[in-house]
């Protein structure tokens, strides 16, 4: 997997440290949901049962590969945005 230079120094951040890479993998390789972005990114989310069940939304770019953002989506509810 590839990851943006964003990504890599968002992901230091306290907020976001705690976000497995291997949960990242698991929401780009097996999503609950997907949109496509006017812009060709790709938004992927999937619920991760060892953080209390919260959706992790990965934003890739349009190879689908390289991770550009991923975060817990407080507002997501399971195919509801």
């Amino acid at each position: 997997m590839k990851y943006t230079q964003y990504f890599l120094h968002t992901h230091e951040r306290p907020d976001r440290q705690n976000i497995r890479l291997e949960w990242i993998e698991r929401v780009v390789l097996q999503p609950e949901h997907e949109v496509i972005q006017a812009d060709g990114r790709i938004k992927r989310w999937k619920q991760i049962p060892e953080a209390e069940n919260k959706y992790l939304r990965v934003i890739l770019f349009d190879d689908g590969e390289t991770v550009h953002n991923a975060f817990f989506d407080r507002s997501f509810r399971g195919g509801k945005i």
